[in-house]
């Protein structure tokens, strides 16, 4: 399952650097992150860095984009195969 920003954040700019997979970007309002890149770290960390380092626990699970472990491990090795 991708991850979201919820509207708590505060914009703090610690989630944007430590997302190997540039999922998350600048919104309008509050940083986003885009489901079709985001892998909750799986392939790069045991963790999701952006939820680890989120002063405020705005970056929840998102509903709308549920995916498996497997599916994570595969857009990663997608994501990944042309690096």
């Amino acid at each position: 399952m991708a991850l979201k920003i919820t509207e708590e954040c505060i914009n703090c700019d610690v989630c944007e650097p430590v997302c190997p997979n540039d999922a998350i970007y600048a919104g309008e309002d509050i940083y986003v992150i885009n489901p079709a890149l985001c892998t909750e770290c799986v392939g790069h960390h045991d963790t999701p860095q952006c939820v680890d380092i989120c002063p405020v626990d705005c970056i929840p699970k998102d509903p709308e984009h549920p995916e498996t472990q497997d599916e994570l491990m595969t857009k990663y090795q997608k994501l990944t195969a042309n690096a």
